[in-house]
């Protein structure tokens, strides 16, 4: 994968404009934490070089003086709302992000449940948190939110909640997904802070849109596909236009909160200092591009990625054809087809029947297949295949005896119970790690494994969720057509 994002500059200058703004705020700063803050997939694969961890490891240089606050709506607890990226709970990921902070060394303040009603689910995880040894905060509904800014500004609104105490110049306000009242609390926050005489001040930080790049920029579409199914879009901030007349890039639920975000802000400390949505962000990463093309051309194969995400949907039942016809607009204005990505027109091209293909781009450009047999997963043939060619390694070299496959399979089916006889990855992986403990030729194959991160891949059929979640592991950027290998109305591994 060629490097476009220079991620060494963006620690650093990201770093820096937050510790600026903390100074503006005579020496504490409220900030919204938007997006995936330990395992930002999306942005190392639109920013080439953009690691996963890069927003932690940023909060990581202000050591002792960063601390962080969790925020969960109530409802999202009753509902058992899942984070899809990853598969868990948003109950369970306030732990893992609590977890991920205390592991780097940043405290955690406590646990904000916001619209609080008294759900029984809201108290028993409550209870659960609080018998885990976390501090833990109510903040209720209030009456005309967002609208009536007298009322939320006023003993009968914030005044109601109950109060964070805060020690350190930068309090990082993060959640386990979008909706979940994070800006409620800053303000919430900013109104008590106020009337105890304590300086404060509020920022947001989102990696995207990326406010200084243009509207249609490959990187602010492969935003606009990822957020399709919220109904949301990036627009020109009509604020900042006014104000500075200079275009700039924003959400459209920022720029329509914004007037009453500001007199909120007013509300609290009789003026605001922000003119615009994106006076109020704090996103160095436009700033860190070093090569554009490289970054265009990871925008547009995201984009398309997305799209067969947005296809397998449908066929899965999680998307509509209103969503599609979106879709297919966003990829006419970002002048995209899928033959776009080299993997996609390889497994067009390929002739394999029934048989599932799967093709995959190595850092050389070079693209490797492979297909499903009786013994493997066609996903386990094309890694196999691909660490051949890395290697050095002849093509008839087989790097797992079939006895030994078998004996493997025998598990699976005599005694684990499995009707798959094939070995998906994680299996060809563990096989082929054992033989290289041994011969020298397995050995050099299983090295290349870490060469394997960034390659693009694309397959003929529906991924298993096992193979699927193999390829996140090794960092390989996988799509696939919106087709079953079987007629079969139930899909499992």
């Amino acid at each position: 994968m060629k490097l476009g994002f220079d991620n060494g500059k963006y620690l650093k200058t990201q770093s820096e404009h937050i510790k600026d703004r903390i100074s503006q705020f005579g020496g504490k700063l409220y900030l919204e934490f938007g997006g995936k803050l330990f395992d930002d997939y999306h942005a190392s694969r639109t920013l080439p070089g953009f690691k996963p961890d890069s927003k932690i490891a940023m909060l990581m240089e202000f050591g002792s003086d960063a601390e962080a606050i969790i925020v969960i709506k109530a409802d999202d607890i009753v509902r058992n709302k899942v984070r899809k990226d990853i598969g868990i709970s948003y109950d369970q990921e306030i732990f893992r992000l609590a977890d991920s902070f205390e592991d780097r060394g940043i405290a955690v303040n406590g646990l904000v449940i916001t619209q609080f009603t008294g759900q029984p689910a809201a108290i028993q995880l409550e209870n659960k948190a609080k018998s885990l040894g976390m501090r833990v905060y109510r903040h209720y509904p209030i009456s005309g939110y967002p609208n009536d800014v007298e009322a939320i500004a006023s003993e009968e609104g914030f005044g109601r909640n109950d109060y964070i105490e805060t020690t350190k110049p930068l309090v990082v306000v993060t959640a386990p997904g979008p909706g979940s009242g994070k800006m409620a609390v800053c303000l919430s926050q900013l109104y008590h802070e106020h009337r105890r005489g304590i300086p404060a001040g509020y920022s947001k930080f989102e990696t995207f849109p990326v406010w200084n790049l243009p509207l249609h920029h490959p990187v602010n579409l492969a935003y606009d596909a990822a957020t399709i199914d919220l109904g949301d879009n990036n627009m020109i901030d009509p604020f900042h236009l006014e104000a500075y007349g200079v275009t700039t890039v924003n959400y459209n639920r920022d720029v329509e909160i914004f007037p009453v975000l500001n007199a909120i802000l007013e509300g609290i400390y009789g003026e605001s200092p922000y003119k615009s949505p994106t006076d109020m962000g704090v996103n160095m990463a436009g700033n860190c591009i070093i090569d554009e093309d490289a970054v265009r051309e990871a925008a547009n194969n995201e984009i398309i990625r997305r799209y067969y995400a947005t296809l397998r949907d449908r066929r899965e039942g999680r998307a509509d054809e209103t969503t599609i016809m979106k879709f297919e607009m966003l990829m006419r204005k970002a002048k995209l087809s899928p033959g776009y990505r080299n993997v996609v027109r390889k497994v067009e091209e390929s002739d394999t029947g029934d048989i599932p293909f799967v093709a995959a781009e190595l850092p050389d450009g070079t693209i490797v297949t492979g297909k499903a047999s009786p013994l493997i997963t066609a996903s386990s043939a094309m890694i196999l295949n691909a660490l051949k060619i890395l290697a050095g390694i002849d093509d008839s070299v087989l790097l797992i005896p079939p006895q030994v496959i078998k004996s493997a399979q025998r598990l699976k089916v005599e005694y684990l119970g499995n009707k798959n006889p094939r070995l998906h990855i994680d299996e060809m992986l563990i096989a082929l790690s054992i033989i290289a403990d041994t011969d020298e030729t397995a050995e050099r194959a299983f090295s290349k494994l870490p060469e394997l991160r960034g390659c693009d891949v694309h397959s003929s059929v529906i991924i298993s969720k096992i193979d699927e979640s193999q390829y996140k592991k090794l960092g390989m950027f996988v799509s696939c057509e919106p087709e079953y290998q079987t007629k079969c109305l139930f899909h499992g591994s």
